[in-house]
């Protein structure tokens, strides 16, 4: 049998006396769970913490979400795959997840934009995906125990000695995973989204953007709002950013755990009240670390694009995009900044801005890729905020 896109199923084998086309896979937990599935995209074996999604598109701006460093994400919808894989919906060069976990994956995209299905994507990029395993009992365990480390393979199918592997690989915390997804040099971003804003653009303000695994719908977002956009790589020391001379610097979503990067923390310390400065995802925690306050490690993550965020200012919900395993104990920073917005499911800081300095942050994605428009208007904050300073 051949199916479009993905060549000829050479392996067979049988679960629960049903034989399964495809060659088998295994994903094991370092709590002792096993699933058991078919492969699809690259083969071998592939190992990083497990989370779940809960979008029900956006699976190319998922995969290349510079964020999503170290970590397999399951996809809560069942269906993956149906709208292929483009040019276009891309939020970096390549994909930088570990590897890819869905119920049932389309093999046959319809879609006029689509070039490729996603087995062929992923196989392209040498990342590994397993279908065919229960993720509703997978997300039921990551919400009710936490995100764990796990390891899928389709070269070691002995679980035990998968599970013992599991055990022994070092989770996220304390490590610095920006390093491996920063640009190596400073650079011009062009591109923009369709002008959907139309407003006249009085100013071209001149915005740094520190590299912690940028998103390139932020760049784009700034483009639009008339921005001048410099990306630089994270390490950037803060006198360089300062003598390039910007209206604003914005610190950029990124992986991991922000007390890991100590460089930003430092260099953010010594930015902050010299220009506007705007902080989204791993920006906001970096700002929270740098004004003295703590981040802690979430139950599960927030990751999908359907959390509810309130802003304070206005009252106003708005259904947000996020990527974060930590948040920031604002209370731990003290009278130094005001909360300015809250996550309605769990009440965490989703953003604040200082009481004395022109700076602001939020935890979640107002780039909005995948996800809703709702947040837009933080951009526009931003505008307004280097207007207001200059």
């Amino acid at each position: 049998m051949e199916a479009k896109g993905t060549g000829e199923y050479n392996d067979c084998w049988w679960k629960g006396g049903i034989q399964m086309k495809g060659k088998r896979a295994l994903l094991a937990l370092a709590d002792g769970l096993i699933f058991e599935g078919t492969s699809f995209g690259s083969e071998g074996e592939t190992a990083g913490e497990v989370v779940f999604n809960t979008s029900m598109a956006g699976y190319q701006e998922i995969l290349t979400d510079p964020s999503y460093k170290g970590q397999i994400v399951t996809m809560t919808y069942p269906h993956i795959g149906n709208y292929g894989v483009n040019e276009d919906d891309v939020e970096s060069s390549r994909p930088h997840l570990s590897g890819l976990i869905v119920k049932e994956l389309s093999r046959y995209p319809s879609n006029w934009r689509s070039r490729k299905s996603l087995g062929e994507y992923l196989k392209e990029h040498g990342i590994i995906g397993i279908e065919g395993i229960d993720t509703r009992a997978l997300t039921s365990r990551i919400r009710d125990y936490g995100s764990q480390m796990g390891i899928v393979s389709t070269v070691d199918l002995d679980p035990e000695g998968l599970v013992k592997k599991a055990r022994v690989l070092s989770n996220l915390v304390g490590l610095d995973t920006v390093k491996d997804v920063t640009c190596p040099k400073y650079h011009k971003w062009t591109e923009s989204l369709y002008p959907v804003n139309k407003k006249e653009v009085t100013k071209q303000f001149n915005v740094i953007v520190y590299d912690f695994g940028v998103k390139w719908n932020i760049l784009r977002m700034l483009k639009l709002y008339g921005c001048e956009v410099t990306v630089v790589p994270a390490s950037t020391p803060a006198e360089d950013v300062l003598s390039m001379k910007p209206d604003g610097i914005l610190l950029s979503n990124g992986p991991g755990d922000p007390e890991g990067v100590s460089y930003a923390i430092d260099n953010t310390r010594n930015l902050m009240g010299k220009k506007p400065v705007f902080g989204i995802c791993l920006g906001h925690q970096i700002i929270g670390l740098a004004l003295g306050g703590k981040t802690y490690k979430l139950k599960f993550g927030h990751h999908g694009g359907n959390q509810p965020v309130m802003d304070l200012s206005t009252r106003k919900v708005e259904i947000t995009a996020q990527n974060h395993n930590f948040a920031v104990d604002i209370d731990s920073i003290g009278g130094r900044v005001e909360l300015t917005h809250i996550n309605l499911n769990d009440q965490t800081v989703e953003g604040m801005r200082h009481r004395e300095y022109p700076l602001f942050s939020v935890q979640y994605h107002p780039e909005s890729s995948p996800g809703p428009h709702d947040s837009w208007y933080l951009f526009e904050r931003f505008v307004e905020m280097m207007r207001d300073y200059a």
